[in-house]
């Protein structure tokens, strides 16, 4: 008999057509409000937008319960602190909200990190974004945990810089012919508009990573991305006055790179992290002189050839 107040429930009461398990079924862009801690011990409240997915393993189930994934997420993460040990939780909560048709879980977060830095020599603090995303899942008892991460530099082309320095010494070669030079009329000359024979080319450039961590161990994010920064020497600036700028173009050129260099320092640093199991990096260096931009791929764990 029809009975109004009943509602139909498609996914428990009928069978799939094809009996197949599938490997991963779910919801994607649910925006959650989050908490994090930042390097100075403080809780950032961030949004992020949530994947959720479980596997659908039972073969002859319709399909998964995702109402019950948007449940678990809101009452085991949502206006929490971002904390492996939450993260898992949850993980759990997913599978067990199935009612045994689902084996494993995954979720994916993303998010932009805020923090706030100081100029180079001036004093001033403004502010920079940080693309993040955090992925993790549970397949039976083995938890996997990888942080992705954006972070932009600047690079000046070695090549570029030789050939700048040769224009220069061509053109005080011409502008002072006698054998001895005036200190203080090279000084001038180099100083004035004339002397500004040749700039290397410099480009935005940005480093991707994918880093694998261990086990219920997560890094402090945003010390990571200072360390990252430092390690590449020349992290883009937020509010500068000139001195800030002087200061950056000394930078750039105590720090000139290919972006081999950059790839090089920046796996050097990855290897002697603890925390991180296993690494994928690029390295893109969008060049001003050609239409197309230098790349590195790097992993941990070579293909072999």
């Amino acid at each position: 008999m029809f009975n109004p107040a009943l509602l139909p429930d498609i996914t428990s009461h009928h069978v799939a057509e094809i009996p197949k398990p599938l490997q991963w079924v779910g919801m994607e862009d649910i925006s959650i409000p989050l908490f994090i801690t930042t390097h100075e011990r403080v809780q950032q409240q961030i949004k992020a937008e949530a994947a959720l997915y479980v596997s659908l393993d039972k073969h002859e189930a319709k399909g998964i319960h995702m109402s019950r994934l948007h449940v678990a997420l809101n009452q085991t993460l949502a206006g929490r602190c971002l904390e492996p040990e939450n993260v898992d939780s949850l993980l759990k909560e997913m599978v067990q909200s199935q009612g045994g048709i689902s084996d494993s879980a995954r979720i994916v977060l993303d998010f932009s990190l805020v923090l706030e830095k100081a100029s180079l020599t001036s004093g001033e603090n403004a502010y920079q974004s940080y693309p993040v995303k955090i992925s993790a899942q549970r397949v039976a008892d083995d938890l996997r945990m990888d942080l992705e991460l954006t972070i932009p530099y600047s690079s000046t082309c070695p090549c570029s810089a030789a050939l700048s320095r040769q224009l220069y010494g061509e053109a005080i070669q011409r502008q002072f012919s006698n054998e001895t030079i005036n200190k203080k009329e090279l000084i001038n000359w180099v100083v004035s508009e004339a002397g500004s024979i040749a700039t290397p080319h410099s480009q935005r450039s940005y480093a991707y990573l994918k880093l694998s961590l261990t086990k219920k161990h997560w890094p402090d994010i945003a010390s990571l991305i200072f360390q990252l920064e430092d390690v590449i020497g020349t992290p883009v600036q937020t509010a500068v006055k000139r001195k800030d700028e002087k200061e950056f173009a000394r930078l750039n050129a105590e720090n000139l790179m290919f972006c081999e260099d950059a790839a090089r320092r920046i796996k050097s640093s990855l290897e002697q992290m603890e925390f991180v199991s296993d690494y994928w990096f690029k390295v893109e260096h969008q060049e001003s002189l050609h239409a197309h931009n230098a790349i590195v791929i790097d992993q941990k764990f070579p293909l072999k050839k």
